[in-house]
This record gives C-alpha cells, structure tokens and sequence, in this order.
C-alpha cells in the first residue's frame, strides 16, 4: 500500500506547543502508513465583512493546494462516519489518491463556493467545537481508521 500525504488545512493562526505536541503524537504514529501534516492558513482581515473575509480565506487554501489533491472540507452538512467507515473512507483514499486534503474553516465557516467544489464533506457532529479541538478530533480518528484497517489494537469496537 502506497503512502497517501494527508494535509489537514485549518483556517486558524499559529497553533499552540501543546496541540502541535498532541498532532505530531498522532502524525508520528501513522509514519511509513500514512502523512499526516497540518498546516494554518491565516484568518481574513479583520474589519472587513463575513463576506469579505471568506473570500480571502477560500483563495488562501486554494492556494495552498497541489494540483490532483482530492479535497474534503469539515462541515457539519457533510456526511457522519462511524469508526468502522472511516477506515473503508481512508481505505479508499489511499487506495485512489496520493494527497487527501482535510480543510477545517475559520470561524465564520467556509466559503459556501469552495465548500461546493470540495470532493466531499464530512461532519464530525451536529455541534460546533473549536479549531483547536477539530484538529485533534481529527488527527485522531485518521489514527483509529487505520488501526481499524490495519488489525491494530488501538480501536475496541
């Protein structure tokens, strides 16, 4: 099985030590497996308008996309996962695509025209959680998906 590059794009300033600490744990797990990489796009100019700063934002992750990454936004519109889909989710990606995209927006969202032309969407849960959390909700369950595929003792159905 190939190595698929899973870049987790999150609209946010500069992450804390702590939470860099926690996502790199992840990260280094999941090493020869999968890459596992995050990285902060900057937030839209204060004082302008939701509208405005979505814009901003959207043309920021655009470009910080390589050409053929198949692209998944976190939204609370998208489609929910239980562990054991995640893994057939995961499985399928690096199955078909040498770099997956995982966008996280900022705090007014994404902006509803990049949210469309995303590959897909997937909902971590009704309720809204911070950036900080998302990431590591996320980095998380990447690593459960692949203990699940790969027969790890990690994940207890």
């Amino acid at each position: 099985v190939r190595v698929v590059i899973i870049e987790v794009l999150s609209v946010s300033r500069r992450q804390p030590t702590w939470l860099s600490n926690v996502t790199t744990e992840y990260a280094r797990r999941l090493v020869g497996h999968i890459n596992l990489r995050f990285k902060h796009v900057p937030p839209g100019q204060a004082g302008t308008s939701t509208e405005e700063r979505l814009k901003e934002e959207s043309k920021r992750l655009t470009k910080q996309l390589k050409p053929n990454t198949h692209t998944v936004v976190l939204d609370r519109r998208g489609k929910e996962y239980d562990s054991g889909a995640l893994s057939a989710q995961l499985a399928h990606w690096r199955a078909n695509f040498d770099r997956v995209a995982l966008i996280i927006g900022g705090p007014d969202g994404l902006e509803a025209s990049f949210c469309d032309n995303a590959a897909g969407r997937w909902s971590l849960s009704e309720l809204t959680f911070p950036h900080l959390v998302v990431q590591i909700i996320v980095a998380e369950q990447i690593y459960r998906a692949w203990s699940i595929l790969e027969g790890h003792p990690y994940h207890r159905a």
